[in-house]
């Protein structure tokens, strides 16, 4: 409704899970920030790009150590995961990435006969990001 994505949402859950939040404090405390970021937004539009692009090349170097656990030996588990990562990087974009990622995830899969391992949610996913993707051709 305030032009959040829901990827954004949650991203931002899922953090707090996994440091160790698991009640609804944590949802409330969260949606209390991004409730305050509506006031602050506009300050923070002021800055310039130059200012806060090497800030986010720091959290993205943040980032990578999670590549280590990718699976390279695996071609169903690391194209994905590089999808993700190129699509992320150069469409600006987290959802559009995470999109293509779980798609050609699938894809992979079914098409290397091991669609058993998939869990159903994400047959189920794909069906909606793929209507997402056909509605954005020219």
């Amino acid at each position: 409704m305030l032009g959040t994505p829901t990827v954004t949402t949650y991203v931002e859950s899922a953090s707090g899970v996994e440091a160790g939040g698991r009640t609804g404090l944590t949802a409330l405390v969260t949606s209390l920030a991004f409730f305050a970021c509506l006031f602050i937004t506009p300050l923070a539009l002021m800055i310039p790009n130059a200012a806060t692009a090497p800030v986010l090349m720091i959290i993205g170097l943040l980032m990578m150590p999670a590549v280590k656990n990718i699976n390279f030996d695996d071609f169903t588990q690391s194209l994905p995961a590089f999808i993700t990562i190129v699509v992320t990087v150069f469409t600006f974009n987290l959802a559009n990435g995470m999109a293509l990622g779980v798609i050609s995830y699938v894809i992979l899969h079914v098409f290397s006969g091991k669609y058993r391992e998939v869990p159903v949610g994400l047959y189920v996913l794909c069906l909606p990001l793929a209507y997402y993707f056909y509605l954005m051709k020219p």
